[in-house]
C-alpha cells in the first residue's frame, strides 16, 4: 500500500489495552501521539475491518492523544470473526466503555465510511463526550444506501468485478446478494464460507478507489481479514444495520451544535456522495469538503490530505487539553 505523501511519519503506540467488554468479546485498544494531548478517536469501517498502523498517521503525534480500537470480532479483538452479541448498539456502549476506561472526559471522532456511520451514532446517544466530529465517506446505512452497492447501482460501473461478486451466489438467489451470502457466510461448509468472504471482501477492496489499487485489493482478500469484514458487514446489512429507517437524519437534532467536517470523495462508488449532500442538509453548521479527484478509500491522495488538514485544523481550535 503506498502511503500517501500528506500523512504524519509512522508511530508506534506508547501503551496497549485489553478491555472485556462482556463475557464474550475483549478488545484491542492501543494509545499512541502525546499522552496530554486533545484525545482522538479513530474508528475504523466495515464493520469488521480493522484498523491499521498507517491510521495513526492522520495526527500531528504532538498535539493528539491518538485512541486507535479493533471493534467486536476484527483486528486483534476476540473472539475473530464472531457475531454473537455484535451489533450497532454493543458497539456504542464498547465506545463509551473506552472513554470511561481510558478516563477521557470529551473527545474528538475520527471515523470513515462505517467509522462515520458508528461516529454519529455515538455521538447522537452521547453529545455531551463529543468535541467534535472529523467525516469521510459518509455512510448513513440506509436501505437504499446497501441496495446501490450491493444489488444494483455500483453493478453499472464495474461490470467485470460484480460478475465475480456474484459467482459463489446461485443464480437463483442474487435477487437479494446480502441475504444469499449470509447464509454462505454463516454456513458450517468451510470452503464455501471462505470462498464467499474472499468474494464479499475483494468487491468492496476493487472499488475503494478511483483507480483500482493492486495493494488494498490484496489486503482487502487476505482471509483473515476477508473472514471478519465478511462475516460482520454481512451480519450488520442483513439485519439493517440494527437501527432504526433513517435513524441517523432523524436524530440529528441532538448533534447539530457540534463541530462537524465531512470529507467525501466526489467518485465514491461505495458511498454515493448524496449521502455526504443529505447529511450536511440536516446540519447547517457543517462543512463539505468535496474532492473532486477521488473515490472512497481514505488512502487516495486528495482525501488524505483533506483529513490531515483538518485534523491539524481543529488542534489548533480546540487547543491543548
Amino acid at each position: 500500500m503506498i502511503q500517501p505523501a500528506y500523512l504524519y511519519p509512522p508511530i508506534e503506540p506508547y501503551v496497549q489495552h485489553s478491555l472485556q467488554v462482556d463475557s464474550t468479546h475483549s478488545l484491542h485498544i492501543e494509545e499512541c501521539g502525546n499522552p496530554a494531548g486533545i484525545p482522538v478517536l479513530f474508528i475504523h469501517g466495515g464493520p469488521g475491518g480493522g484498523y491499521s498502523a498507517i491510521h495513526r498517521q492522520y495526527f500531528c503525534p504532538q498535539r493528539y492523544r491518538i485512541i486507535l480500537f479493533d471493534q467486536r470480532g476484527c483486528g486483534k479483538s476476540r473472539p475473530h470473526a464472531c457475531i454473537t452479541k455484535n451489533t450497532t448498539a454493543h458497539l456504542i456502549e464498547d465506545i463509551e466503555k473506552i472513554r470511561r476506561h481510558l478516563t477521557i472526559d470529551k473527545w474528538l471522532l475520527f471515523g470513515g465510511s462505517w467509522g462515520s456511520t458508528l461516529a454519529l451514532l455515538y455521538a447522537q446517544t452521547y453529545p455531551e463526550r463529543v468535541l467534535g466530529l472529523i467525516l469521510r465517506g459518509i455512510f448513513l446505512c440506509r436501505e437504499q444506501d446497501l441496495n446501490w452497492f450491493y444489488q444494483k447501482g455500483a453493478d453499472q460501473f464495474y461490470p467485470e468485478y460484480w460478475e465475480d461478486f456474484i459467482a459463489p451466489i446461485e443464480p437463483n438467489k442474487r435477487h437479494n446478494m446480502i441475504a444469499a451470502y449470509h447464509e454462505l457466510l454463516t454456513s458450517d461448509n468451510e470452503v464455501a464460507r471462505m470462498r464467499a468472504a474472499e468474494a464479499w471482501s475483494i468487491w468492496e477492496g476493487r472499488t475503494s478507489n478511483l483507480e483500482t489499487d493492486p495493494n488494498i485489493v490484496k489486503h482487502f482478500g487476505e482471509p483473515f481479514h476477508a473472514l471478519a469484514m465478511a462475516r460482520i458487514e454481512c451480519h450488520y446489512f442483513r439485519h439493517e444495520a440494527f437501527i432504526e429507517k433513517n435513524q441517523i437524519l432523524q436524530d440529528i437534532d441532538s448533534i447539530k451544535h457540534l463541530p462537524i467536517t465531512l470529507i467525501h470523495g466526489r467518485y465514491d462508488m461505495v458511498c454515493p456522495i448524496n449521502q455526504a449532500f443529505d447529511l450536511h442538509n440536516k446540519l447547517p453548521l457543517s462543512k463539505l469538503i468535496v474532492c473532486n479527484h477521488s473515490g472512497h478509500s481514505a488512502m487516495e491522495p486528495e482525501i488524505a490530505k483533506m483529513l490531515v488538514e483538518t485534523t491539524d485544523l481543529y488542534a489548533e481550535q480546540l487547543g491543548e487539553i
